[in-house]
């Protein structure tokens, strides 16, 4: 079972419900650790709540290519061939720009003159290891300053990819940006965190969008419950989204979550609520499976 925990806006509380989760899964006796990955890879935090030890590790690179100016003719075909103009050919000089490069090798397979090859450009690393209960902790860490953080989401879904049968939370970024769509990409279940605001509402719509697109079952958490506000209650009751659960707005949480304590540290009785939650999801996607 996979299990993606993704909100439409940063701050909502994706990662405090995410890390609750696993560990409130790690902690039932018929169920065993899952494997907790953070593709949030441009900002990872869940190693604050989770405190994994990094046992392994390996860098995430993307093939660019480098041009042997002795062999080249200038002809320009590489230039044309690459949808993301990444190298251009000026007079009797060519320009590589790595940033726009997404390492696709057009230009080194239609270069006539075989005076392309292509080099590693390290974008970032992925760390592994365990953490908290036994929960096997895998992320990905974006070297600042890079512009594409969808190859290194896709690489640690491979590097950590399970044996077996075992649960997978998988921790997607904020947003519904590429980078979103990757990290939820063969999921079983999409758990979308939000909050009872106008803001909330906006960016779970397009959340709830996305899981549409690729056919992954849907749930709703409401944290900060008890704003008042009422627009993503009508939404999900308009769309048949179950909410699953309600966390409320309370500052012991808030205060608990601000010196990176777990919520099941701070609050014991939610670790129960989230195996029932878990009960939920399967009991939600075996209906879908059989519709």
């Amino acid at each position: 079972m996979k299990i993606a925990v993704a909100s439409g806006k940063g701050g909502t509380g994706k990662t405090t419900v995410a890390t609750a989760l696993a560990l409130s899964l790690a902690g039932a006796a018929d169920l065993g650790p899952p494997l907790f990955l953070d593709c949030d890879v441009e900002a990872p935090n869940a190693h604050i709540f989770l405190a994994p030890e990094f046992e392994r590790s390996r860098d995430v690179a993307l093939m660019i290519p480098e041009v042997d100016e002795s062999l080249c003719t200038y002809c320009g075909i590489c230039a044309q061939v690459c949808q993301y103009h990444a190298i251009a050919v000026v007079g009797q000089s060519v320009l590589v720009f790595p940033e726009l490069c997404h390492g696709c090798g057009s230009c080194t397979l239609n270069c006539p003159e075989g005076a392309i090859r292509e080099v590693p450009d390290v974008m970032g690393v992925l760390e592994a290891g365990k953490a908290s209960l036994g929960i096997e902790f895998a992320r990905g860490v974006m070297n600042i300053g890079e512009p594409m953080a969808v190859p290194i989401v896709r690489e640690l879904k491979k590097w950590a990819a399970p044996a077996g049968d075992r649960i997978v939370v998988i921790d997607a970024p904020p947003g519904a940006s590429c980078p979103v769509v990757e990290s939820v990409r063969g999921a079983d279940f999409l758990l979308l965190v939000t909050e009872p605001t106008p803001f909330g509402l906006h960016d779970l719509r397009q959340a709830y969008q996305i899981g549409r697109e690729l056919g992954i079952p849907v749930g709703v958490i409401v944290n900060r419950d008890g704003t008042g506000y009422t627009g993503v209650d009508d939404f999900c009751r308009e769309h048949k989204i179950p909410i699953l659960m309600r966390i409320p707005l309370d500052r012991e949480i808030a205060e608990g979550i601000a010196r990176g304590r777990p919520l099941i540290e701070i609050k014991p009785e939610y670790g129960d609520k989230f195996r029932a939650l878990y009960g939920d999801i399967v009991r939600i996607v075996a209906q879908e499976a059989r519709s």
